[in-house]
């Protein structure tokens, strides 16, 4: 069962309250008693575009290239400047960014009454610290953040009122609505490469060889396999008294034949954009195997000299510019960019029977080296003696741990009852998603059993191996608690949990969805006894 229960929380909500629910709900998390894994034998796994970058970045450093972070916020005026009379097309793909206006407020008599209405006792100096408040909230001397705090210290009330004031009373606040500025989100690298060398062209000696590798905002009309509203580009400048276009080749090709690429295409582009000089803007392409087709990946060319001499920069300047999830794509195999990138969003759960046997895990287990030797005792001995018939019993551990004596049986009561049931050694078996307990020999009349012994992944678990491990962590735990006396018994197995064994809840609903089977059935029969004493 969930911990949290959306539907519950959410009626709350609708029936008592927001602010109510709010402040009741530290009460629906539960304390944890187990401390989280920081240091977990399971690496973490990187997302594939930030590894891209991260070998992008080491090799615009090898090549010695240095990092900058270029402006993301750009003034449209730039892009006028450096696209000349282009600039309203390129700007049709800019996000504008808004700002919600800062309202006039006043605090008239009827609103003063509106304010005593909700239970708050208005004095002259509360009033005149309430207008203080709008006032400096006006001149952006209060942050948003600091609003409410700032409304509940002026009328010497509670957060929770100060904002039934502001909801209630003031409907300036509702009622704002964004106003548009002329300030836009970098679409292109280049818009902000500009000012960057204009800062820079006369701090450092040339060449100056810098790279940025960002994140750029393209108004898509929608997003699709190969468009992305945001996306990263990794691009870089070269500003030097003399430059050939040709180097942009150059550039790309030792940025990414160690990533693996070789067959590259490079083409002069028919129309060049006008923040290039005239013919010296250039296209680059990569073949990929996986679709066998040839794919645009970098553009390269020299800046326009009259888009530099906008900026004041005296030396020509070489751009190259790689998009980086188009070459995650050809790089990773996938033919639809929003998988690559949002893979929570556009990739269905599927599991293999690998994954979902690594999903399998003993629900207790001994933690010491002690109760480890218990365990594989138990084992062993139920082995050895599984034909013995009842009424039996052996011991299988006799020794002394924290300071008192311990003495382990298996057993069986029953007479003429063999003390291992048939299915103790059936092993735990997944079969094209479905989880079976089944035996390494016979039930040969199933096709089922046959298929999955030939062609099914065996995790070499036992069910006696569950149920040792089970017994001995009920005798740690007796141990710690000071207990004399443990007694497992282990019958009919129905279900995994029986044989102290579980699946994560991610497998588990995967082979639910896919109406897939978790049968893991049959007699074990067996008893494990511990004696505990001074």
């Amino acid at each position: 069962m969930s911990p949290l229960n959306p539907h519950e929380i959410l009626k709350k909500v609708e029936k008592e309250g927001f602010e109510k629910t709010w402040k009741e709900s530290s009460s629906l998390i539960s304390r944890s008693s187990k401390r989280l894994a920081l240091h977990s034998k399971r690496q973490g796994k990187p997302h594939p575009i930030y590894e891209l970058i991260q070998k992008l970045r080491n090799r615009f450093l090898s090549l010695g290239f240095d990092e900058v972070f270029n402006p993301v916020i750009v003034d449209e005026n730039e892009i006028y400047r450096q696209y000349g009379p282009e600039a309203p097309i390129i700007l049709d793909r800019c996000y504008y960014l808004a700002t919600l206006p800062r309202p006039d407020i006043g605090l008239s008599k009827a609103k003063c009454e509106e304010i005593e209405k909700l239970g708050v006792k208005l004095t002259d100096s509360k009033i005149l610290a309430l207008k203080g408040v709008f006032r400096d909230y006006k001149k952006g001397k209060i942050e948003s953040d600091d609003l409410i705090e700032e409304i509940a210290e002026a009328l010497d009330i509670s957060d929770d009122v100060a904002i039934r004031v502001v909801s209630q009373v003031f409907p300036e606040f509702s009622s704002l609505r964004p106003k548009p500025s002329k300030l836009t989100l970098r679409s292109h690298m280049t818009s902000s490469w500009f000012l960057t060398l204009q800062a820079l062209q006369h701090m450092v000696d040339l060449p100056l060889k810098l790279f940025s590798v960002d994140m750029r905002f393209r108004r898509e009309q929608r997003e699709d396999p190969t468009h992305l509203k945001v996306h990263h580009s990794a691009s870089c400048v070269v500003m030097d008294d003399e430059l050939n276009v040709e180097e942009g080749e150059r550039i790309t090709r030792a940025l990414l034949e160690p990533l693996g690429l070789r067959n590259f295409r490079f083409v002069k582009r028919k129309v060049t954009s006008k923040y290039y000089a005239y013919g010296m803007e250039y296209e680059g392409f990569v073949y990929n195997p996986s679709s066998g087709e040839w794919v645009e990946i970098v553009d390269y060319g020299i800046y326009n000299p009259i888009s530099l001499a906008r900026y004041g920069l005296e030396y020509p300047v070489l751009n190259v510019g790689l998009g980086v999830e188009r070459l995650a794509m050809v790089l990773y195999g996938e033919s639809d960019v929003r998988r690559l990138v949002y893979p929570q969003f556009y990739k269905k759960l599927f599991l293999t029977d690998r994954m979902i046997a690594e999903a399998l895990r003993f629900r207790e287990e001994p933690v010491t080296e002690e109760g480890g030797r218990i365990r594989d005792a138990i084992i062993r001995e139920a082995l050895k003696h599984k034909n013995s018939v009842g009424p039996c019993q052996f011991l299988v551990y006799d020794g002394e741990i924290l300071g008192k004596r311990v003495k382990i049986y298996i057993y069986e009561d029953e007479k003429g009852a063999s003390l291992l049931g048939a299915a103790a050694e059936n092993r735990i078996f997944v079969y094209d998603g479905n989880v079976l307990g089944i035996p390494l020999k016979g039930m040969d009349d199933s096709p089922l059993v046959r298929e999955t012994r030939e062609k099914g992944l065996c995790t070499d678990i036992k069910y006696l191996d569950g149920v040792a491990s089970y017994a001995a962590a009920k005798i740690e735990e007796a141990l710690r608690k000071g207990l004399e006396a443990v007694d497992v018994r282990i019958k009919m197995v129905k279900r995994l949990s029986d044989v102290n064994l579980e699946l994560s809840r991610t497998a588990r609903r995967f082979i639910t969805s896919q109406k897939k089977r978790i049968m893991v059935t049959g007699p074990v029969f067996l008893g494990i006894r511990a004696e505990i004493s001074e």
